[in-house]
């Protein structure tokens, strides 16, 4: 027999049933946790307003902490039958308590439940999110500083352009990685809000005390308005999937310039065999296969916003059956974000820069604009020493001194590294520092 909080004394067709519930009783095992978690809050809250009373809470917290301690050792399971994990806790605390298992829904629904789960889950994400950019951008700053004087090319239109270095490349992703963080940390913010006692998206006649779950959740405030509360399903979603997008936007853009820097063509950075992949019938090749795949799955990460918008773009108020769907999308894309952040930080201890480079006579003329910038500070007007140069080059008499004097703010002489790092640290602080409280 199925076990739906919703029973009303008959038994949908099957088909129904497996049809609607689809992945959620596996991808709920996630929600588990915070599921217990925003009961807990619940409960203290209902014996605070007199709907439980001090003897109900003591047989219910126990309880509920036994059900915690099982998700923990990986020992919860939501049984055949049982349509989510909201239905799971429950009956689970009814076949151990009885009717006072039946008290924790006073004053919810399943709307408000899952809110509440989904918030608290996607504020751990978003965390772990934070510390894998942090790690993967001190990293990034370690080894600007520590290349910050190897030349290398800088390109435009993939053509030889200007003198770059290491240092700015690795610096480059680094900051980069900053603006991706305004964005988990907007994303963090619209998601630590407290949606408990929102119910079905209208309030209740209970006198639910909301800033008490609220200071008991760590919530910075409540989503006031019972309906913005359920209005927040989706929207909290897709600020979720615009952090993960601009963080994936710049792994995969990086990703495919170690691809490029380690081509035979480049050969700028290299890596050990063993970080490397070969060919079944080309005993020579290494192949950068750990940042194609990165690559790759950075750029599917970056649909993720298009398509939860396409999921939630024309929904009526309130809520409705389709957001669902939106755990089937972001569950594992949190994860896959994380991973591909680990790797990227992994592979970056054992990368090898090549020193030198623009020794190679193919690089001759990328210290053009630095022959003409030259000859306008020796009082030369920008214009004249351009064509002087230029016409150099075109007649093959073009010869580089090959100095570089870089020195304003954020060049090669000067990367700014230490205002980045104060950056990265002013934003993710507050996160990182939540997390811990």
């Amino acid at each position: 027999m199925a076990k739906q909080l919703w029973n009303k004394g008959f038994e949908p067709d099957g088909s129904i049933e497996e049809f609607t519930v689809g992945r959620d009783r596996e991808l709920d095992l996630r929600l588990a946790a915070y599921d217990v978690q925003g009961s807990m809050a619940h409960i203290r809250m209902l014996q605070k307003i007199g709907l439980l009373t001090a003897d109900e809470l003591k047989l219910l917290l126990p309880a509920l902490q036994e059900i915690a301690d099982s998700i923990a050792k990986g020992d919860f399971v939501i049984e055949d039958g049982v349509e989510d994990v909201h239905s799971q806790v429950e009956f689970l605390l009814t076949s151990r308590l009885g009717d006072v298992g039946k008290k924790i829904h006073s004053g919810r629904s399943r709307n408000d439940q899952v809110l509440v789960d989904l918030k608290l889950f996607f504020r751990d994400e978003l965390c772990r999110i934070t510390e894998a950019v942090k790690k993967l951008f001190d990293r990034l700053i370690a080894l600007s500083d520590e290349h910050k004087d190897k030349l290398m090319p800088g390109y435009t239109h993939l053509q030889v352009a200007m003198p770059s270095s290491f240092g700015l490349w690795f610096g480059a992703y680094a900051e980069t990685l900053t603006d991706d963080m305004q964005l988990v940390t907007a994303a963090y913010n619209i998601t630590n809000r407290n949606p408990l006692g929102s119910a079905a998206g209208y309030g209740s006649s209970f006198p639910l005390d909301r800033e008490e779950t609220t200071r008991l959740l760590g919530f910075a405030s409540p989503h006031y308005n019972v309906v913005a509360a359920q209005m927040s399903r989706g929207k909290t979603e897709r600020a979720v999937a615009s952090a993960i997008a601009s963080v994936a936007s710049t792994l995969g853009h990086f990703a495919m310039d170690v691809c490029m820097w380690m081509c035979n063509n480049f050969g700028f950075v290299s890596f050990p065999d063993e970080l490397t992949t070969g060919s079944s019938i080309m005993p020579h090749k290494k192949n950068p296969d750990v940042f194609e795949i990165m690559r790759g799955k950075c750029n599917r990460l970056q649909a993720i916003p298009n398509e939860l918008a396409l999921l939630t773009a024309n929904l009526p108020l309130g809520y409705n059956r389709d957001l669902q769907l939106m755990k089937d999308i972001l569950f594992p894309a949190t994860t896959e974000l994380v991973e591909c952040l680990d790797m990227a930080e992994f592979m970056l201890r054992h990368i090898r820069v090549k020193d030198n480079i623009l020794d190679d006579q193919r690089y001759d003329y990328i210290f053009t604009v630095e022959d003409v910038n030259r000859r306008v500070l020796s009082g030369v007007p920008f214009r004249d020493a351009y064509r002087q140069i230029g016409e150099a080059v075109q007649r093959g008499e073009y010869r580089p001194t090959r100095e570089v004097h870089h020195t304003h703010l954020g060049s090669i002489g000067c990367p700014a590294n230490d205002r980045i790092v104060e950056r990265m640290e002013a934003l993710t602080a507050p996160i990182l520092v939540g997390a811990k409280a």
